[in-house]
């Protein structure tokens, strides 16, 4: 049976745009904070390593513990939004995040920061099983498209944020003071949505007794597609990675770019990466070519990577690259995000989301490590065509995930639709 058959179906009964539009940018602007909060220390690292005496394989592990956590609280939350309801997790989330800036900000050594990393990768944890399944159990089916779009721009927008926010404080006062202003930030966007609460809620659904394994705590654990949104998640993760923490600065030694553009590459690669999520959101309409948009967009995404590792470009053209990358990878947001929802059981959004996504958790703790030391031993065109092979494999892993779907579970008759 196609996995179409198990996908939460979202509300059968009218759904008004002001209405979804509420849901969809609530949640957008708290997918904003989470993905601003992954990128803080990163394009900081100039200064920390000259602040703390540390070289980019220890401030790349800042980012492992990070993730590390983060996975942890990500595939265990997933389980606690399907019992508890998706808004008082989002909310702890939300100020943990707040908390761990303002920890940064005031940190006197590199195991302080490692230990707010700690709190911060508990805060990031929760935002996918709790997003997803916003998105998934309140906005009608028509918009779910526009809602992964929304979804994944918000995301794009919290990274090119986030390097903006903190170089430009970091010139003009200090990295301390960019550091308080992302807490500050933070707590103003908790406070947005404890004002606006009542359109986060959702009715808890108690599970069917005597349900199949499809329905049961881990019986979604047995689908294979979950595993196959797990490697591709894990692939992609190590992408998103390299483009945060070591391309801009890989290219810079590579082409010649000076410093203040350098920090423009990532700014650049978000912001044209929410655009594509804008053409990306119209694609995802017709599920039949979701694949087929994913491989094109990391295609042309991996074709740009190659040509930043093995070409000569003037330093003004290295921006404009990563943004026809971020364009690119772009596009293929809204569908990865359609892969996901079709390989996901009737009222177990969160715990799958919570598991796949568990996947870029991982890959995000992994990959500093192992490009960290490429970088500290100055291999730099290697890190970009390492950017690059990953991004050929997205390619292959997305199609699997559509060659593995059909072996699905059915769902428990009965079962009461999110």
């Amino acid at each position: 049976m196609s996995i179409t058959s198990t996908a939460p179906t979202p509300p059968l009964h009218a759904v008004s745009l002001r209405q979804d539009a509420g849901v969809i940018g609530l949640v957008g602007l708290a997918h904003m904070i989470s993905h601003f909060s992954q990128l803080l220390l990163a394009p900081l690292f100039p200064w920390l390593k000259e602040e703390f005496s540390v070289s980019y394989a220890e401030l790349g592990f800042l980012m492992t513990i990070f993730f590390v956590v983060s996975c942890a609280v990500q595939a265990l939350s997933g389980f606690v939004v399907d019992r508890f309801g998706p808004r008082p997790i989002l909310f702890a989330g939300l100020s943990l995040l707040g908390l761990a800036a303002l920890g940064y900000a005031v940190s006197t050594s590199y195991w302080m920061m490692a230990a707010f990393a700690v709190l911060a990768g508990i805060g990031n944890g929760v935002f996918h099983p709790v997003d997803y399944t916003l998105i998934n159990r309140k906005v009608s089916a028509p918009r779910l498209g526009h809602a992964y779009s929304v979804h994944g721009i918000t995301g794009s927008l919290g990274w090119a944020l986030a390097p903006a926010l903190v170089v430009t404080l970091t010139f003009a006062y200090s990295w301390r003071v960019a550091l308080a202003a992302a807490g500050v930030l933070a707590f103003a966007v908790l406070a947005v949505l404890v004002l606006h609460r009542d359109k986060l809620t959702i009715k808890i659904v108690p599970p069917v007794q005597g349900a199949p394994a499809a329905d049961s705590s881990l019986g979604f654990l047995k689908i294979p597609a979950v595993w196959m949104c797990f490697a591709f998640f894990f692939c992609y993760a190590i992408v998103l990675s390299v483009v945060q923490a070591f391309a801009p600065e890989a290219a810079r030694q590579l082409h010649k770019v000076p410093l203040g553009l350098v920090a423009m590459c990532l700014t650049i690669y978000m912001v044209c990466s929410a655009g594509g999520m804008v053409l990306g959101g119209f694609l995802a309409s017709d599920p039949a070519r979701c694949e087929r948009v994913v491989g094109a967009g990391f295609g042309l995404a991996a074709v740009v990577a190659l040509l930043l590792a093995l070409g000569s470009f003037p330093a003004w053209m290295v921006p404009v690259l990563f943004g026809v990358m971020g364009f690119a990878s772009g596009i293929a947001g809204p569908s990865r995000d359609l892969l996901v929802k079709r390989s996901t059981p009737d009222n177990a959004s969160g715990r799958v989301y919570g598991v796949v996504y568990a996947g870029l958790d991982i890959g995000q703790a992994i990959s500093p490590l192992i490009f960290g030391v490429m970088m500290d031993h100055g291999q730099f065109r290697g890190v970009l065509l390492g950017l690059a092979l990953m991004q050929g494999v997205l390619i292959a892993s997305a199609f699997n995930v559509r060659r593995v779907r059909r072996t699905a579970l059915a769902p428990a008759p009965g079962t009461v639709a999110g």
